[in-house]
């Protein structure tokens, strides 16, 4: 830390330097495609880095009233909100936060349109191109049969026409540009005569722009042609991409065990601390590590509640790993702590910022009160 203090694991660390490689990589793009680029704070809602981010980005995005919140009040610029259904009681509140409103359904046009267009807002509609590129991941996958997330061809309604200024559509979960541009044909065919009646298109979310071998190129192209071809506002509103790769869980291994392999208990939990290893599933990055059998040591990384599958997965190493000894997760700002939680009495990771001078900072830490406070 700052003052050459030792913190305890476990914690996320996020790197000023590698956030702000990502974040010129999107300002580039918005310069030479002509768009503007949102953080979808669901991935990340690290309100301390707002600041820096703003810098770059031309806003936010939210999926309801506290995100919504939160985006205006710590981000500034363009609060853009989109939410499967809209509750009554919430929504004179969002008002107040948010510029862009993208409904899901003709229906919640309907119900809540006219009351954002009285109050100044834009309004939009979210479409679904039924056009699912993704493989393995249904529960990411917003074309899927049976998805609630968008209006189809057969559901759209020409008479909430008058009350659009944008359509939305988000398809993608780290993918390329190339999966983009299927879902783009999908939509024109479908939707080609509405598109040019509207002020602005938002692409949406899942957009790997920051990935190594992303195709930049024919991204900034199809947003160029998007943007000329029907003289719209383009947006693209990635979570993801804004911090890949640049935050880590740091954490400690508490014991071994043998049981037919070796085992290493960390303080970490998959189930608390990183639920998309067991939601998605996933096997997260460790620095130093290698695949099962790879290195001479190999362990089973897991967590230490109750939850017998609260086990993160298979890593090799060099030497045999010791109580007391770290291990560092990588990728861990996205979607990681945004879903933490305190099942089985488990602490919040602390949370930490590294600076461009390489000092560490104590931006947050949690307590017996944040696990005792949510329920009572």
């Amino acid at each position: 830390m700052s003052g050459g203090e030792r913190i305890s694991t476990p914690y996320f660390l996020v790197d000023e330097g590698l956030l702000r490689k990502n974040l010129k990589i999107l300002r580039e793009v918005q310069e030479q495609a002509g768009c503007k680029i949102l953080l979808a704070q669901k991935a990340f809602s690290m309100f301390y880095a707002y600041p820096m981010i703003r810098d770059y980005l031309a806003g936010s995005t939210a999926s309801g009233l506290y995100e919504a919140r939160l985006g205006h009040e710590e981000f500034g610029g363009e609060t853009h909100v989109f939410s499967p259904a809209y509750r009554e009681d919430e929504f004179e509140e969002l008002l107040t936060y948010a510029d862009h409103f993208v409904f899901n359904s003709p229906d919640q046009v309907r119900r809540f349109g006219r009351r954002a267009k009285e109050a100044g807002k834009q309004v939009g509609l979210r479409l679904n191109p039924e056009c699912s590129t993704q493989e393995g991941h249904a529960i990411y996958d917003p074309c899927a049969p049976g998805s609630r997330l968008g209006t189809t061809l057969d559901n759209f309604d020409e008479g909430v026409l008058p009350l659009l200024d944008g359509l939305h559509f988000h398809t993608l979960c780290e993918q390329g540009a190339e999966d983009l541009e299927t879902t783009v044909r999908a939509l024109e065919e479908k939707f080609g005569p509405y598109l040019g009646r509207m002020r602005w298109l938002n692409l949406g979310g899942g957009h790997h722009i920051t990935k190594d071998g992303y195709n930049l190129d024919l991204l900034i192209r199809l947003v160029r042609r998007l943007r000329e071809t029907y003289q719209a506002e383009i947006y693209l509103e990635p979570g993801e991409a804004v911090v890949l790769n640049a935050g880590f869980l740091v954490s400690s291994v508490l014991d071994t065990l043998h049981n037919g392999l070796d085992i290493a208990i960390l303080d970490t939990s998959a189930a608390c601390h990183m639920p998309d290893v067991l939601e998605m599933p996933y096997r997260p990055p460790v620095r130093d590590s290698g695949e099962p059998g790879e290195k001479a040591h190999t362990y089973r990384l897991a967590g230490p509640t109750c939850l017998a599958g609260d086990v993160i997965g298979d890593y090799s190493f060099d030497l045999p790993l010791r109580p007391g000894d770290q291990v560092v997760f990588g990728d861990m700002a996205l979607y990681t702590m945004v879903k933490t939680n305190t099942f089985n009495g488990m602490a919040l990771p602390s949370i930490v910022w590294r600076d461009l001078e390489g000092r560490e900072h104590l931006v947050k830490s949690f307590g017996y009160e944040d696990f005792k406070g949510r329920l009572s």
